[in-house]
């Protein structure tokens, strides 16, 4: 029997006109559907997929992913889905694990992949929006000019007066737990007024903040800062 083939599929941040063709269409080649669930429980990048696109007759394999920092934890995790997706891929079944934003950043789909190639199966990428890059439009922003340099930080995992002091733009994900302390940092370093925020970017809920005073104190998890 020839093996299934496992694909990463971005869904973008949140609006399904910004999934792309490919995606589209790796979806509509699969039979499974692995749909992660967010840390409380809900299924927003299957949300966001099957608005774009039907899913009937598509088995939904529903993924549990461990939120928290523990290494350990976090292997055995991945593990497990792991051996729930190529228990799929070894009956012949493609399968499609939809990703919020792209899944080259901050995504849970390259560690199960590399643990599905070790096993023996194909793994293939299909590239999205960034959420970032949904922002900056939102916020009518570039990101970059012509030789400064562009830094992916995450908010509550990097140590904000080294990220700050860097040269060039900064984007800072998934800030909302740590807005209280990131507001504290730009602030130190005289770079609060050149921060913008936008929360829950094109999904229910979303806040664009060209000023943090406009984000308040009550900021959700998917909450992105551009830091020009």
């Amino acid at each position: 029997m020839e093996k299934g083939i496992f694909y990463g599929v971005s869904v973008g941040p949140g609006d399904p006109e910004l999934i792309t063709l490919k995606a589209i269409n790796a979806v509509r080649g699969c039979e499974v559907i692995a749909a992660p669930k967010t840390r409380g429980g809900d299924e927003i990048a299957l949300d966001i997929l099957s608005a774009a696109t039907p899913l009937d007759g598509k088995e939904i394999l529903r993924i549990d992913f461990a939120m928290t920092r523990d290494p350990e934890k976090l292997r055995s995790s991945h593990e497990q889905a792991a051996a729930q997706i190529t228990e799929k891929l070894a009956a012949g079944k493609n399968v499609a694990m939809p990703n919020l934003g792209d899944v080259s950043v901050f995504s849970t789909y390259c560690y199960i992949a590399d643990l599905v190639r070790e096993k023996g199966y194909e793994a293939v990428a299909i590239p999205g929006v960034t959420s970032f890059c949904a922002s900056a439009a939102k916020l009518g922003v570039s990101l970059t000019t012509m030789n400064e340099p562009l830094h992916i930080i995450p908010a509550g995992g990097f140590p904000l007066e080294e990220a700050l002091s860097l040269p060039g733009r900064k984007v800072l994900m998934k800030a909302g737990r740590s807005l209280a302390q990131v507001k504290e940092a730009l602030r130190e370093r005289g770079l609060y007024d050149r921060a913008s925020l936008v929360e829950n970017c094109g999904l229910p809920g979303e806040k664009v903040c060209p000023s943090l005073d406009d984000a308040g104190g009550d900021t959700g998890y998917f909450a992105t800062i551009i830091v020009k």
